[in-house]
C-alpha cells in the first residue's frame, strides 16, 4: 500500500481529505470545504508545492 489522499464527506456535509501512510494510518486531515472541487484543489496544491517543505519548530523558545 502506498501513501494516499482520501476525499470524503463529513457528517456536516462538507468535503474533507485525509492523508494516509503506507501502513494505512491517517497522518493528517483537512478543514471542511463546501465544494468538492476546493478539497481536490487543496490536495493538488500540497502535491505540487510541498514536496520539499521545511520543518519550522515554533516551540523552541516556548516553556513546556
Amino acid at each position: 500500500m502506498a501513501y494516499k489522499f482520501e476525499v470524503y464527506k463529513d457528517k456536516a456535509g462538507e468535503f474533507r481529505f485525509r492523508f494516509r501512510a503506507s501502513n494505512g494510518e491517517a497522518m493528517f486531515s483537512s478543514e471542511g470545504y463546501k465544494a468538492k472541487a476546493s478539497a481536490l484543489a487543496a490536495v493538488e496544491s500540497i502535491q505540487k508545492n510541498a514536496p520539499g517543505a521545511d520543518l519550522v519548530d515554533m516551540t523552541k523558545d516556548a516553556q513546556g
